[in-house]
């Protein structure tokens, strides 16, 4: 879906037809909408027609005399039949002498907040200060994200004790798989920044150096977040297992001991129950003499049970 959009009095307004000085803003497109996109930039099918199409397309930042070809990745919460998870996809950009181009897998809040005008002094006629906002607002999404998933850690810390169904095992490792998505991201991320304020042409103004230093500040601040985080779930996931072996020991312990008691009446009744004189039986033959067996059987038992009780075996 292609949708356009020119700034007017700091005000994002949609438009029907690209043209110069518009923001153009794709969102899980279609092979004709790219051609249509390319072609109205006049840049060529090539390597940008590749970047635009392929989900595992690499974090990276190339720059010519008619474009500069950007392509980050953003947090994206997916939704499956266990609850949510956090991945993430990469959203290229592209700005030229014209227009500031975006391209994303899927619909983003990330860039709905501009069009929606929720950000303050956005700017959409092909400056550096839009793209850079954009990065600022990715980082600052990364950081809410993050902090999303440590809640989620924490509510595991609150009631670990009572964890018994593996399914919150799944859940924890799902955290986990996100954290290390993030990271992985995160420092692919900050490769692109750092080449950004490398390329000195690029950093036209004093509010774009500005801007790139505070997205270089967030970014490290939320790989920070991220590396932070994913050492305490580490914590919490050895903390779990630890307790899971402890529970398994204790029912280990509690099934001897219960084999043991009934081992003493099993034994008991098996020599009596040998086809053999009742003469070399002791009490086979005085009365009552099957009540005193289950007596003396019962009163060693109750010994077992007092003594691995002792023993914390039971």
């Amino acid at each position: 879906m292609i949708k356009v959009f020119r700034s007017v009095n700091n005000k994002i307004h949609e438009v029907e037809k690209m043209a110069p000085k518009t923001w153009i803003k794709l969102s899980a497109p279609t092979a004709d909408e790219i051609h249509e996109v390319i072609s109205y930039l006049k840049l060529g099918r090539g390597n940008i027609a590749t970047a635009i199409s392929d989900p595992e397309e690499k974090t990276r930042v190339e720059a010519t005399d008619s474009y500069v070809l950007i392509i980050i990745d953003i947090p994206v919460l997916k939704t499956h039949r266990r609850g949510e998870i956090y991945k993430t996809i990469p959203l290229t950009i592209i700005l030229t002498h014209k227009n500031v181009v975006t391209i994303c897998s899927e619909e983003t809040p990330i860039l709905n907040c501009f069009h929606e005008n929720s950000v303050v002094h956005f700017l959409s006629h092909g400056e550096w200060q839009f793209v850079y906002q954009i990065m600022l607002q990715i980082s600052f999404v990364y950081q809410q994200a993050l902090t999303a998933i440590d809640k989620k850690r924490t509510a595991f810390d609150e009631r670990i004790e009572k964890i018994k169904d593996e399914a919150d095992l799944i859940s924890l490792h799902e955290l986990e798989s996100s954290l290390v998505y993030f990271a992985t991201s995160l420092r692919g991320n900050n490769s692109v920044f750092n080449k950004l304020a490398r390329l000195e042409q690029l950093n036209r103004s004093k509010v774009s150096k500005e801007l790139l230093d505070d997205i270089l500040i967030e970014n490290q601040q939320a790989i920070e977040m991220a590396r932070i985080y994913r050492d305490i779930l580490d914590g919490t996931r050895e903390l779990m297992a630890t307790i899971i072996n402890s529970r398994l020991n204790h029912v280990m312990k509690r099934l001897t001991s219960i084999t043991v008691i009934l081992s003493v009446p099993t034994v008991i009744s098996g020599m009596y129950g040998m086809n053999v004189d009742t003469q070399w039986m002791p009490l086979a033959n005085t009365i009552h003499g099957f009540g005193m067996i289950g007596l003396i059987t019962t009163i060693i038992c109750i010994i077992l049970v007092v003594f691995l009780k002792n023993k914390k075996m039971l």
